[in-house]
């Protein structure tokens, strides 16, 4: 067993490991699925006597009781630990921190003069790609994949997570990243993850939120950057936020409140560009123009 420190909080969990073993069929039906770009059931969300079972086909089962510290987690077999650790981290810790009242976006996040700026969309779509060119031209990154915000007074801070970032071998590529340091693979995707370094920066400390760009699922001839009012950036806000029981209505209800103070009081903007790597540094150039 061990306490894991992530995205800027305290332990929130304690994360238990069991022997390895093959998955079982779970009687009755999920109450929600994740579906990968490909159709397929990446995650299944499940209620039990104790609390959820989340299960990620042929990867592994984490049980997260009602009430108490410790969830554990049932590999399937051959599956290494690596795998099972970035299961947790990336997916199973934000649902965790989201069903404690957080607010937790997926996306990813840079620090440019000073601030946090946030970049919000389906998979695929570029965020991690976006922050990456950021953060090898002297804007770091903060955080990837998962966005923990806090509210401070009147505005909002953004959580570090932890120190990588996921890229397609394309990206990796095109961003001459292929000597940088990479993390243990894993095995279920070919993204890698690469870690911080003097040609990654990253930032570990939290930073006031500036602005969120929600990225356009369009093809672009050109960047186009425009502003959202507060009701359709609430909107983008619930559409990008993690959620553990979407049948819990007290808990829905409390994280539309967050959403929709969080919409109020920071800067939206819908991004549209081109998906040619050859335009980042226009993209980047844009975004900190707007920002200023």
């Amino acid at each position: 067993m061990q306490k894991l420190y992530q995205r800027g909080t305290e332990a929130v969990t304690e994360y238990k490991m069991l022997a390895p073993r093959m998955q079982e069929p779970i009687p009755g039906v999920p109450y929600y699925q994740w579906i990968s770009p490909k159709g397929a059931v990446f995650s299944a969300f499940y209620r039990t006597a104790h609390g959820y079972l989340l299960r990620f086909p042929n990867l592994a089962d984490f049980e997260i009781p009602f009430d108490g510290p410790c969830l554990t987690c049932i590999p399937e077999l051959n599956i290494p630990e690596a795998t099972t650790l970035h299961l947790y981290l990336d997916q199973v810790l934000p649902l965790i921190l989201s069903s404690k009242g957080k607010i937790v976006l997926h996306g990813s996040c840079v620090v440019s003069d000073g601030y946090a700026f946030g970049f919000l969309g389906p998979s695929g779509r570029g965020k991690s790609t976006l922050a990456a060119s950021f953060a090898i031209n002297g804007c770091p990154f903060l955080a990837d994949d998962g966005l923990v915000i806090e509210p401070d007074g009147s505005a909002y801070l953004v959580m570090p997570s932890h120190p990588s970032l996921r890229l397609w071998e394309d990206s990796e590529d095109a961003l001459l990243l292929c000597d940088a340091r990479k993390s243990t693979p894993v095995h279920y995707t070919t993204k890698s993850s690469f870690m911080a370094s003097s040609e990654l920066d990253y930032c570990g400390q939290p930073k006031f939120l500036k602005a969120l760009y929600f990225l356009a699922e369009d093809n672009a001839e050109e960047v186009s950057i425009q502003p959202l009012d507060p009701a359709p950036a609430l909107v983008n806000l619930l559409k990008h936020s993690f959620i553990l029981d979407v049948d819990d209505r007290p808990s829905i209800s409390a994280n539309f409140d967050r959403l929709a103070r969080l919409a109020n009081k920071v800067a939206c903007f819908a991004l549209s560009f081109p998906r040619r790597y050859e335009t980042l540094p226009m993209v980047t150039k844009a975004i900190r123009a707007n920002s200023i």
